[in-house]
This record gives C-alpha cells, structure tokens and sequence, in this order.
C-alpha cells in the first residue's frame, strides 16, 4: 500500500453518510465502508511494523461497538468560515488555518451535541458577540467544549472565552469543585449578563441526556489552544461520571480520558487480557491519564503505581480509585522520564500507554532495564510504535501478541496494543 500524505483524503467507492466530508478536517474515510476503512488501517499499521519487526503478530483490526455518535467529548472553534463572514461554530476547514466550517450535521457525536452547537450559534449571532481573531487576537468568543457520559448521559458545558471587557476579580482562579457540591443558579457578579443569558439557554435544551454543568473558562492565550486561566463553575458541577468494566470514573473538562467510551471497553479488555494474571504484583501504569488503566488492573495487585505528567489528570486519578474502593493505588504527577529515578519498588508488570509521540528515547532504556517479563505497550500513533519497536528489540523482547482497535470510526487514527516478551537468552 502506499503510503498517504498527512489529511490527503483517499479515494473510495462508498457515498460518504455526512454532508460535511471532505471540507471537514475530521474524518477521511467515510467514502468507504466500515469493514474497508477498518482493513485499511490494520494494512497501514502492518507495513510500517514490517519495516521494523518482519514476524509482528498483528491480525486483527477490532470495531468500535458504535460506528457512529461514539464521541464522549467535542473542542469546537468560534470563527468564520470566508473571511468577515458570519459567526460560525464548528471545526477548522481541511488545509485552513483561518476558515471554521460549521458542523450542524457531524455523526461521530449524537444529537445532543448537535443541539447545543446550534442553540450556542444562534445565541451569540443575535447578542452580536466577536470571536477572537487570530490576527488581531481582539475578541470574546473562542472554543466550545462539550463532554457527555454514556453510561449516565450527563452533559458538561464549558464556554471558552478571553477577558475582554470583562472586569474580572483578581482573586477567581481555576477551581475543581467535588460531585457533591452543587451550585445551580449562582453566578458571580461580575459576570455579564450575557453569559447569565446563555447558561438560561443550555438549561432549557430539550435534550436526550441532561445538563449537569456549565462552566465559563477565560483563555488569554496567544495561542489556538483549549486552556484554563480562570474557571467558573456556572451551574451544576464540573464533571460527569463514566463507567467502564464495573468501575466508575470522574471526568472533568481537561481530564485525559479516552474519547471512544464503548470502544474504551474493548481496548481495555484487551489491555487486561494481554497484562495476564495481577495477583500480588506490583503493577506500573506509565503515562496513566485519570488511571482508568491502573484501576482496571488494581483489584488483585500488591500496588499499582501510575505517573502522569498532567497534574488535574493525576488528582483526577486519585479521586477516582477512592470512588472506586481501591487502595492499593499510587499516582504520582510528574514526566516518566524523572520519576522512574524515584520509584523504590521495582515492577512485575508495565502497562505504557504514551501520548501520540511515543516513548521519549531516555525513558525507553530505562523502563526496559527494569526487565520483566511481559509488558504491554498502547499505541495511538502506530509510526512512534514502530520507532520505538527497535530500541525494544534490541533489548531482546519480542512481540507475542498484537491487536488493533479502531477507536476512532472514520478517521485515519487506530490503537495498536502489543504484547511483549523477554526472550530467555537474555
């Protein structure tokens, strides 16, 4: 197969089931169908192993439980889509830096998300409220980010906007507030009325799941980046509850959390069948998230260590082994890479499941110095898979199982998750 250059759409026979592809930067493979595009990932992934480890055990491509609506959370852009033209709430148009298509009909979240897109556009088009231009950076309105459980069908708003013309206390920083706590209907103040106006709108959205939060997050940042300067809690909490294989999970706006839910169950069934019997073991969980991995694992371990450079994630984690019952769980915020030198208690068994850019390469030596016997690698970006498959044959471990799960229906990405082995020679 050749090899496709990054977001070239590739030719299929199937009608496309969205009217936004391919102007829509998101999904590249609707135009074929779902067994087609699932092989074609599983072929991509099996020619870049094959460069590297000629006998990887790669076979099988697994579904997502759900091809379409699988989404749990959504970063919408404000912007325009031709230059001054109207206010639109969308993703940025394939090859644009500027352009934001609005996406009224996307399939890979559910009605509800589609609701509050339009109710949001059509409330700040009639308040007149700017965007932020990325030029001038002058303007109010910057991204929308909307999470829902699938388990509980909680939904949680939160509205990014800048500071501008807003005279904002300087003692409001971001806060996390527990799932007891309960602020309906109190908005500081100094708040304008029309953010007030726009919390009434979600509210009273006739939707399938139901409004549990709505947040007001100011982002001065020069950058086109989801971040937090200040957050206020506008109504309800600041968090939903997800459920995965019988454990329960607290998910805040920014918590690292896979985005698939359903499909999160069949990767993690994957993940735990791979990892083996846990008794008594001690158990790294590296690059661990909100600990979903740690915790899944947990129940028979001796201890489970997770490190996570993301420190919300890290509290997140926390939470949620108390939520869960489990302590024997330690989560430790900081880069892999510094506190491996800290870690007394050497493990049984890793799990690593690194961001998109894989392992760094002064980690890797590291955690396989360690030499257990099995360890299992998770893989979002199979080309930093294969990088760092040499430096983990040279070890003198070889894969002994590997499957992928297609997370993300549609789209060019798909999780690899590799067993492997210490070899006895070594």
């Amino acid at each position: 197969m050749s090899r496709k250059k990054k977001n070239q759409v590739p030719e299929g026979p199937e009608k496309p089931f969205c009217e936004h592809f391919p102007m829509c930067g998101g999904c590249l493979y609707q135009n074929f169908s779902y067994e087609a595009q699932k092989n074609v990932k599983l072929e991509h992934v099996k020619e870049l192993m094959k460069e590297v480890c000629p006998d990887f055990p790669l076979e099988e491509c697994l579904e997502s439980p759900r091809h379409t609506e699988y989404r749990n959370k959504m970063e919408f852009s404000f912007g325009d889509c031709e230059k001054d033209g109207p206010l639109t709430l969308g993703l940025h148009q394939r090859g644009s830096f500027y352009n934001v298509l609005p996406i009224y009909d996307c399939r890979i979240v559910d009605s509800d998300y589609r609701a509050i897109i339009w109710a949001t556009l059509d409330f700040f088009r009639n308040e007149g409220i700017p965007y932020v231009h990325k030029r001038t950076h002058e303007g109010v309105l910057r991204h929308l980010l909307v999470r829902k459980s699938v388990s509980t069908g909680e939904i949680v708003v939160a509205l990014v906007t800048s500071s501008q013309g807003m005279d904002i206390p300087d003692e409001v920083g971001t806060e996390h507030f527990s799932d007891e706590t309960n602020y309906e209907g109190i908005v500081p103040e100094w708040e304008p009325e029309w953010i007030k106006e726009y919390a009434k709108r979600l509210i009273l959205l006739d939707l399938e799941g139901k409004i549990g939060g709505i947040l007001h997050i100011i982002n001065d940042s020069l950058a086109d980046v989801v971040k937090a300067d200040k957050t206020v809690l506008l109504y309800g909490k600041d968090s939903i509850r997800e459920s995965l294989l019988g454990l329960d999970f607290k998910i805040t706006p920014f918590s690292f959390f896979q985005t698939n839910s359903t499909g999160a169950e069949t990767l993690y069934s994957v993940v735990r069948d791979f990892v083996g019997d846990t008794t008594g073991k001690v158990v790294y969980d590296l690059y661990s998230g909100t600990g979903t991995i740690a915790q899944i694992l947990a129940p028979v371990a001796k201890r489970v260590v997770g490190v996570e450079i993301v420190e919300e994630a890290v509290q997140a984690a926390g939470e949620n082994a108390k939520l869960n019952g489990l302590d024997n769980c330690e989560f430790i915020a900081g880069d892999v890479l510094e506190v491996l030198d800290s870690l007394t208690e050497p493990p049984d068994v890793m799990v690593l499941d690194p961001p998109r850019e894989g392992i760094h390469p002064k980690a890797l030596p590291k955690l396989l110095a360690y030499g257990v016997e099995n360890f299992v690698y998770v893989s979002c970006k199979p080309e930093s898979l294969a990088r760092d498959m040499v430096t983990i044959l040279e070890a003198g471990y070889k894969p002994v199982k590997a499957v992928c799960v297609d997370m993300f229906p549609w789209t060019k990405h798909v999780e690899c998750v590799t067993l492997l082995q210490r070899m006895s020679n070594t």
